[in-house]
């Protein structure tokens, strides 16, 4: 049985400058007709009635629960509507999208993530095949959207990752060539106190509908970001904020249609006016995972961080001559089995070894066989390459992959001239970098996929004999002290700085 937290994923709009804000930004008028497509408690249509008691408002909302409370709540009001309904499969709006739409003004905080069942997301996925299914706010923007009549104005909470990820180029593109954009306000979750959305930041949109595609990517717009307190929203606020503006056009004519929002315009245009990405020069890849990490593997200290609940290694068992072995992907036999693992954490250059994973020919066959072991891109497995956590803190960090087996919380990057290997773990390891990655991604996710995107500038062959130099000094001088000069760093941080000409 799923909970109603997780099937409903109704996290309701607590926030008075938060809602003020969004009303304000509808621009409503007398004769308005308003939606609210998941009504909830109700609390944009109470500060909507406010001003405006006459307001035709109708309201759909899944949960029995809520219906109830709505009905109770709006008891008085002739000029409100409520039903029990699912807005994203509603005959009834369905027809009202395919004639135009039929709203004037629409106003939420859709549910972010919600449970479809099995059936639910068959049908989802055929009404809906252009967008990711499963993120349910999407599907509510698309619907409310196909809603609006034209110049009809729409304001969602909504979390950020709208903006940058593969899953949702589809609903970018529609954003932009079907509407044009008033504002976008970027915030963080922790406005929503006591609230765990699983989002690190959300965003509040408000759009126009308009049906002619040059007027919307003509249309310029402000993004609204660097809040400290929800109070900001206010308008007396704003001057304390960051404020970009940016052109429909020149947000379509980013790859994937992304929004990439950043202080630097150099940033912005070197991601879009790369001859070459980090997708072009290595192979980006995720690593393995035994599907049972507490019966495989082992560490060789209890101190080792996260490690306390491991079993300890037998340094007999460790084999150290598994480079050169010639069938290490059927696993060994004898009594030396275990192998070196590098996993994530932020650690940079080089990782002290602590992880090794069982490596027996017994141990690969279940691996290989196991539905819930990822035996994924094998063929980079043991190879000399960098390793870049999945998951950052505040800076991306990259070790170097000695020839090891990597785990799944790392992307191997393993370059086809392996000689460019130490420019790209200093590369990896830089501000320059960071900046690079945080602008086309803002989480702090690393996928694969991203990190190929990352615009890659071959250097000359002073700059990498001069890298090379250096990180070999860093790497020498983790393994004979376990530190290395933060100002020897500095001076290659600068070089690639240089190089990309920030």
């Amino acid at each position: 049985m799923i909970n109603e937290a997780r099937k409903y994923q109704a996290f309701y709009t607590k926030s008075t400058p938060i809602v003020d804000y969004m009303v304000d930004k509808l621009l409503l008028n007398p004769t308005d007709k308003i939606f609210e497509p998941c009504g909830g408690d109700g609390v944009f249509v109470e500060t909507i009635l406010e001003t405006n008691e006459f307001a035709n408002i109708d309201i759909c909302e899944l949960n029995p629960v809520s219906v109830t409370v709505l009905q109770t709540k709006f008891s008085t009001f002739q000029n409100v509507t409520i039903r029990e309904c699912d807005t994203l499969l509603d005959n009834d709006l369905s027809f009202n999208s395919n004639f135009g739409g039929y709203y004037d003004k629409i106003i939420a905080n859709p549910p972010y993530g919600a449970w479809q069942d099995l059936e639910k997301r068959a049908v989802l996925k055929k009404m809906y095949s252009h967008l990711y299914a499963k993120e349910s706010y999407a599907l509510f923007l698309f619907r409310c959207i196909e809603l609006l009549k034209e110049d009809g104005i729409l304001s969602f909470i909504i979390p950020d990752t709208f903006l940058n990820l593969h899953m949702h180029k589809a609903i970018r593109k529609h954003i932009l060539t079907k509407t044009k954009i008033i504002e976008l306000a970027l915030f963080p979750s922790s406005f929503f106190p006591g609230v765990n959305f699983g989002y690190a930041n959300l965003s509040i949109i408000t759009l126009q509908k308009k049906s002619n595609q040059k007027e919307c990517l003509y249309n310029s717009f402000h993004v609204l970001t660097n809040f400290s307190t929800v109070e900001q929203l206010a308008v007396v606020k704003k001057e304390e904020l960051k404020v970009y503006s940016f052109s429909q056009q020149e947000i379509f004519s980013n790859p994937d249609y992304a929004f990439l929002i950043s202080d630097n315009s150099s940033i912005s245009k070197a991601i879009n006016e790369a001859a070459l990405k980090v997708g072009d020069i290595a192979s980006c890849v995720t690593g393995f995972y035994s599907g049972d990490d507490k019966t495989f593997l082992q560490v060789n200290s209890a101190d080792l961080k996260n490690g306390k609940n491991y079993d300890l290694v037998d340094p007999n068992k460790i084999n150290r001559a598994y480079k050169n072995a010639s069938n290490i992907l059927e696993g060994f036999e004898g009594q030396k089995y275990f192998l070196p693992i590098v996993k994530g954490g932020n650690t940079k250059y080089l990782k002290p070894e602590g992880w090794f994973m069982n490596w027996s020919k017994e141990a690969v066959l279940h691996y290989k066989k196991d539905k819930k072991a990822r035996f994924q891109n094998p063929q980079y497995y043991f190879k000399f390459g960098v390793g870049v956590p999945m998951i950052s803190s505040s800076s991306i960090t990259a070790s170097l992959i000695e020839n090891k087996l990597f785990d799944q919380s790392i992307v191997g990057i393993f370059p086809k001239d392996e000689s460019l290997t130490y420019y790209l773990l200093a590369f990896f390891n830089s501000p320059t970098c960071n900046k690079l990655i945080r602008t086309i991604n803002p989480s702090a996710n690393n996928p694969a996929n991203y990190i190929k995107k990352i615009p890659f500038i071959v250097p000359t062959d002073g700059q990498k004999e001069l890298i090379n130099s250096i990180v070999q000094s860093i790497l020498e001088s983790i393994a004979s002290q376990g530190h290395y000069d933060e100002n020897i760093e500095n001076k290659l941080n600068k070089i690639i700085e240089q190089i990309y000409g920030f």
